[in-house]
């Protein structure tokens, strides 16, 4: 039976996600760039790089970029905003990664990590990020705040966009935090009304790791915390207040 990350990642998720934009890419980049202390030509592997917003910022900031992603569709929507072909694009699993590195950098960006149900597996990816790692070079993994997100979880939202009503339900459960989404028709008033399609339904479950979590994690695959921030407006991080989580380390 198909994982939940191999069915998710799809054409709806353009629909879903196509809110994040490539301006504010760029100004998360730039935090980066700076916090990492990454020297011009750097080579930079972006884990789990989606539709490669993050990617292209880092290639136009002089970086030699690697991106990977497990889903066809958003690698293929990467490779259309990339007509020059860039970057270098690869389809695999982010715990067996077909590269050989060395990288100056990896990064790992807005949640795309806590996907696998056992905590080995999770182990399994920073073993990759260390392998693939230059002996002084760093990680950025930027995660939900699980205090945070547990606070001010939103249960219920819907929106319209493109003529599709989008409704996302999320909940904590067993240390996870899902969220189902439901994707169906909009009904049109004042319009005759067609035969509706059937709804789509998608699942989202990504595993609720506190700090304490990552620094185990970390420790059992060799690499070592060296920094946290709340976002990437340089504020460090709080708990209970911040959005985010962003790691900064390297190989111990």
């Amino acid at each position: 039976m198909p994982k939940w990350y191999e069915l998710s990642f799809g054409e709806d998720y353009l629909l879903v996600y196509k809110h994040r934009d490539a301006q504010g890419a760029k100004h998360e980049v730039q935090r980066m760039i700076r916090w990492l202390g990454l020297p011009a030509g750097a080579r930079v592997l972006d884990l789990c790089c989606g539709m490669g917003r993050h990617s292209m910022a880092l290639t136009e900031a002089g970086y030699a970029v690697t991106g990977v992603d497990l889903s066809e569709v958003l690698l293929r929507e990467a490779r259309l905003g990339d007509p020059e072909g860039k970057v270098n694009w690869y389809q695999a699993d982010m715990r067996e990664l077909p590269l050989a590195g060395p990288f100056d950098a990896v990064v790992n960006l807005f949640t795309s990590f806590g996907y696998f149900k056992h905590d080995e597996e999770q182990v399994k990816v920073l073993q990759e990020v260390r392998r693939l790692l230059k002996p002084e070079a760093k990680f950025i993994i930027d995660y939900l705040n699980p205090d945070y997100t547990s606070a001010h979880l939103v249960p219920y939202s819907e929106r319209v966009d493109d003529g599709w009503k989008i409704i996302e339900r999320r909940r904590i459960e067993d240390g996870y935090v899902f969220k189902n989404i439901t994707i169906t028709e909009n009904e049109t008033s004042g319009r005759e009304k067609k035969q509706q399609s059937e709804p789509r339904e998608y699942l989202e479950r990504i595993k609720l790791y506190s700090l304490d979590n990552f620094k185990q994690m970390l420790n059992e695959a060799g690499l070592v915390l060296e920094k946290v921030h709340g976002d990437y407006d340089d504020e460090d991080y709080h708990p209970q207040n911040s959005r985010r989580m962003i790691l900064i380390g390297g190989r111990r």
